[in-house]
This record gives structure tokens, C-alpha cells and sequence, in this order.
């Protein structure tokens, strides 16, 4: 869903508006689809074997709740809100392993079951994609977070992912038993082997690691001529500073969150000018201006340094 609707707008740039509709159209009908068929009652089912049976669901012997389908059904936007909601609430209680800091990819591993997944089954139970923590699916899964607005979770469970904390004990260091300076692409949940680091330098997870800490919590983003600012961080989270260079041009920008939220931008100021609130719609390219939880600055290239400040509330 989320690749087609991605799709579209290259389709018609390209003068094919045809191919595009279509697209659209399908990725209609197959958000309506999973909604009727892959709801499991409290999260989404990941698929279905061959006969027809149910995997990823409370159903399943094995891997009864599986994060991808949860956190996609959030990134993707095709998903109905409440029930995507109380998805996500079951990754956290079900997935998220707090004393080893990890976030499993689903629970529980296979290992005895009738049914064969596939290339996963493969991999003794706990460690990698089987029942261990796959990190690609653990970034997605704080991603979806932050576009359900919930900054406390996303907040935590970024720092649960981040190697650095993996091995700021000797305790833990023995534990995690890779380097503490990468991203790692899986950690371990077999027994005896619990927060096991493993394949280091080898995962595209580190660039989804820094686009959801980037953009998902500080939320900024160079979109063309403008910039995006939509935070969404934890509520302790006094503030922070982005400095952007385009050129010989600096853009120093300053988010404060005195009243302590998740997200909202009460006021912005550009060099000292108060920008205004659109009465209605989005602002045009060039313009300066906040909307809702965003704003949405000028990309400046005068060579000079441009202060913003940004106040949550």
C-alpha cells in the first residue's frame, strides 16, 4: 500500500496518470481487504500459510504477534486509526523485553511448529529473525510511535536500540559482546544468550536509526525549499538545537518544550519576527509559517546565519 501510493505521483510526472490511477485504486481496495480479513482482534495478522491458516496470530502456536505488520500499518497510513492504535499498545507489552533492552520481532520463536514459515525457521529460536530482536523492525516499530504522537514510548525504546547503551556497564558490555559504536542487525533472545549482540556493520537499520531520530523524533526535514519542523519527543525533553548548512548558509534552530508535551508548536519566531498560524490550508513554498504540530520555514542561501525559535505547546 504505502509502496504504491509512493509510486503514484512518479507515474505522473512521468505523463502516466493511467498507471497511476490504477495504483491507487489497488492500494484502496487492499487497505479495505486487511481491514476485513487481517484484523486479529487486538492486532493485525502478518499473513497466511498456504492452507490458509493464520500466521501472526493469537491463533498461532508460533509467532502469534509479529511488530512489522503492527508498525507499518501505522508508517503506511492505510490502517484504521483506533484499531492500529491498540496494536502498537500489544508490541509494547508483548515485544518490547525490558531487562535484556531489546524489541523482539515477534513472539514466539518458531520452533515445533506444523507449518513452515519458510527461511526463518531456519534460525535456531532466538536468535536473529526468529523471535529475536530483527533491528530493522525494531526502528519501525519507534517510527510508528512517533506518527502515533506517543513521543514517551518512542523516546524509549530509541535509547533501548542505541548500541551505546548496550555497554555503558561491564555488566552489559559482557552481555552484548559486539561493538558499542554501531548498529547491530539482530540481538539474541534464546536462553542463555539473552541481549546478545550479532552482525554488526552489515544492517540498513543504522540509516532507518538515524531518519526516525531525525525526523521521527526532532522532526526535521528538508522537503524541496522548505523545511519541516514536527517534533515529536518525550515529554521530560526540556529542548533541543538542529543547525542546518545549506551552502555558506546556517540555519539555527532552537525547540523549547517548557509545558512538557509530545508535540504541538505553539509559537515561531524567524529572526526575531513571529511567524502566524494560516488561517486555512498548508503554506505555499517560500512561505513561513506553523500548522498544527509543523512548521514549515524557508530554506534561506544568502550566506548569512538565520535564527529559529520554536516553542512547543
Amino acid at each position: 500500500n504505502a509502496t504504491l501510493l509512493a509510486f503514484a505521483p512518479v507515474a505522473e510526472a512521468r505523463g502516466d496518470t493511467a498507471r497511476a490511477a490504477r495504483w491507487r485504486e489497488h492500494a484502496t481496495r487492499l487497505a479495505a481487504a486487511v481491514e476485513r480479513e487481517a484484523w486479529d482482534g487486538a492486532w493485525y495478522r502478518r499473513g497466511y500459510y498456504d492452507d490458509g491458516a493464520p500466521l501472526g496470530s493469537c491463533q498461532s502456536d508460533e509467532c502469534r504477534i509479529d511488530s512489522i505488520a503492527q508498525s507499518w500499518g501505522v508508517i503506511s497510513g492505510a490502517a484504521d486509526e483506533a484499531r492500529v492504535a491498540r496494536a502498537m499498545d500489544e508490541v509494547d507489552a508483548r515485544l518490547v523485553d525490558h531487562e535484556h533492552d531489546l524489541i523482539r520481532l515477534f513472539t514466539p520463536a518458531f520452533d515445533r511448529s506444523a507449518h513452515d514459515p519458510g527461511y526463518v525457521k531456519g534460525y535456531p529460536a532466538g536468535l536473529r529473525e526468529n523471535g529475536g530482536q530483527y533491528t530493522h523492525g525494531a526502528v519501525w516499530s519507534v517510527l510508528a510511535f512517533t506518527r502515533l504522537g506517543d513521543g514517551d514510548r518512542a523516546g524509549e525504546l530509541l535509547s533501548m536500540i542505541n548500541p551505546v547503551h548496550h555497554a555503558d556497564t561491564a555488566e552489559r558490555m559482557n552481555r552484548y559482546k559486539v561493538e558499542p559504536y554501531v548498529l547491530c542487525a539482530d540481538l539474541y533472545t534464546a536462553p542463555g544468550h539473552e541481549g546478545r549482540g550479532g552482525w554488526t556493520w552489515y544492517t540498513g537499520s543504522a540509516g532507518w536509526l538515524y531518519r526516525t531520530a531525525l525526523e521521527g523524533l526532532l522532526g526535521f526535514e528538508v522537503l524541496d525549499r522548505q523545511i519541516s519542523i514536527e517534533p515529536c519527543i518525550p515529554r521530560r525533553w526540556t529542548g533541543y538545537r538542529v543547525s542546518y548548512q545549506r551552502g555558506d548558509t546556517r540555519h539555527l534552530i532552537h525547540i523549547s518544550n517548557p509545558q512538557g508535551v509530545n508535540r504541538g508548536i505553539r509559537s515561531v519566531t524567524v529572526d526575531g519576527v513571529a511567524v502566524e498560524r494560516p488561517a486555512v490550508g498548508a503554506p505555499t513554498v517560500g512561505s513561513s509559517a506553523t500548522h498544527g504540530t509543523r512548521a514549515l520555514l524557508p530554506v534561506f542561501e544568502d550566506g548569512r546565519t538565520h535564527h529559529v525559535e520554536i516553542i512547543l505547546g
